[in-house]
């Protein structure tokens, strides 16, 4: 089976997650009261921006995946289903997140938003290594070094989320600022083992 009809379901999981994730992002001030409600609100912003670029990331990454994939079976458009479920969950979290950072539930979110992305990383690297494990269902002329740089970039994924999950059970402020400085480190860390 070719792989165009999971592209385009997957593109639109993605487009939706990532837009339920502004639908989140609320102000509510009576009259004249709207700029400092505005100001107060920067929890959501970003939890929104972290949300925002680690879903984008996640679109890049599946991209660069599928142009490495001829075809797809069944228990690949399975696998597939799997990660898209849990790309669909993470404006949950998020919304978590944002409206429990100032009070004591703020470690219940970080360690459901923590659970989230790891249980997102083992379905990424699960997707993936069906795939190439054997050239299962790599394109016969794909580069061996773009295949070999996405198994390489997708082992650490689970570990570093975990473990930034964990933290939260010692300070979930410090694990949130670990979910977003994973996220920066993915930004440069998906290009450059890509290339490695």
């Amino acid at each position: 089976m070719h792989t165009a009809r999971l592209e385009t379901f997957a593109d639109g999981v993605f487009a939706i997650a990532a837009t339920l994730l502004i639908i989140d992002v609320s102000v509510r001030a009576p009259g004249g009261e709207l700029g400092d409600a505005l100001l107060h609100a920067w929890p959501q912003y970003g939890a929104y921006a972290v949300s925002f670029l680690t879903i984008g990331i996640m679109w890049v990454n599946h991209h660069a995946c599928m142009q490495l994939i001829e075809r797809a079976d069944r228990r690949f458009l399975f696998i597939n289903i799997a990660l898209l479920a849990c790309i669909a969950f993470v404006p949950f979290p998020t919304r978590l997140i944002a409206e429990h950072l100032r009070d004591d539930g703020l470690r219940a979110a970080a360690l459901t938003y923590g659970l989230t992305l790891t249980i997102t990383s083992v379905c990424f690297l699960t997707f993936w290594s069906y795939a190439a494990v054997g050239h299962r269902l790599i394109a016969p002329g794909a580069d061996e070094r773009m295949v070999r740089g996405i198994s390489r970039a997708f082992r650490p994924g689970t570990p570093i989320y975990a473990g930034a999950t964990l933290v939260a059970l010692i300070s979930p402020i410090a694990s949130v600022i670990l979910f977003a400085l994973i996220a920066g480190f993915y930004v440069l860390e998906s290009s450059w083992f890509a290339r490695a």
